[in-house]
């Protein structure tokens, strides 16, 4: 039996962010209440969080919240990835179960998974080797994340999922160069090339590693699809299914934005994990499948890129 998300109060933690954002905006199709809650409200604090949630009752939450960023603002501010990611799913997984909240998504990530991890990876490769060394600190808070909800289903029956999503991109993503993922950081970095008239452009690393992207819409309407239709204690992937070279997806970006130039390699920074597809065959079997083709999305992402202030 699915879960009937009609007339139900869902807060989203996180709807400011792209993850969040998109969720909110596929829910409201749903004819559910949906609740959000300020900067004002510290989801570190487990005071605020209860507060928080005294006052507004949610029936439903999916935990969108997190402090993300790529490899440089990973691997430099590590503290700050870890204690706020853990905080961030305790205090909120905690006081769910405490407050008898009827369904509970939780996001993680596919950095979960061992950096030499069999591919496509499968949910049961979990724990099964050592993590990527620029983002074990996300990587532990997430998966403890995980846990969470598993332990809480297991003592008390809570219907608490998880869902770890392939590498994201889309509207209201991070161009900030220091803590932004590899799309948004090529997207900028191509666009301000291409203003500035240069003739090439470097982007870190060799470009060999392959990496799988879904757009921010297909994973919000994953979300919600599997809120109403999954309730297991395994977490569930979600992905495309399909992967690309960082070399070729800075030559599509390179086409989206119109840049020219050449694409040169700085091989003195680091590539990450060599290789990050995801196995969503259990995810296909439920029903549930991507609509978005990669360059779509880039064109789509590209025009909100032009909307921020990171476009000059």
């Amino acid at each position: 039996m699915g879960y009937n998300l009609a007339g139900k109060r869902v807060w989203v933690s996180g709807h400011n962010g792209m993850v969040g954002s998109a969720i909110v905006e596929r829910l409201k199709s749903e004819d559910c209440e949906i609740l959000v809650s300020d900067r004002s409200v510290d989801l570190r604090d487990p005071a605020m969080v209860r507060a928080w949630m005294e006052r507004h009752r949610p029936q439903a939450m999916i935990i969108a919240a997190a402090k993300v960023g790529g490899i440089l603002a990973n691997d430099s501010r590590p503290a700050d990835f870890i204690y706020d990611n853990l905080m961030i799913a305790s205090n909120q997984i905690h006081e769910a179960n405490q407050m008898g909240v009827e369904k509970l998504l939780f996001l993680g990530s596919s950095c979960i998974y061992p950096k030499f991890a069999p591919q496509p990876i499968p949910e049961d490769s979990l724990l099964t080797g050592p993590l990527e060394p620029t983002n074990q600190w996300y990587a532990v808070a997430k998966i403890a994340g995980i846990k969470l909800c598993q332990a809480y289903r297991k003592q008390y029956g809570s219907d608490f999922i998880s869902v770890m999503p392939t590498n994201l991109y889309g509207p209201k993503d991070n161009y900030d160069l220091s803590t932004s993922h590899v799309l948004p950081a090529l997207l900028r970095k191509m666009h301000e090339a291409k203003i500035a008239n240069q003739d090439s452009m470097v982007m870190w690393g060799s470009g060999s590693p392959l990496r799988e992207f879904m757009h921010v819409h297909d994973l919000a309407d994953a979300c919600v699809f599997l809120m109403k239709n999954y309730s297991e204690y395994e977490h569930i992937n979600v992905g495309t299914g399909s992967e690309i070279s960082i070399k070729d997806l800075a030559a599509m970006i390179a086409e989206v934005v119109g840049f020219k130039g050449a694409l040169k390699h700085d091989l003195s920074k680091p590539d990450g994990t060599p290789r990050k597809l995801m196995d969503s065959s259990r995810l296909r079997k439920l029903g549930w499948a991507p609509q978005l083709q990669l360059k779509e999305g880039i064109q789509q992402t590209y025009e909100d890129f032009l909307t921020t202030e990171f476009a000059v």
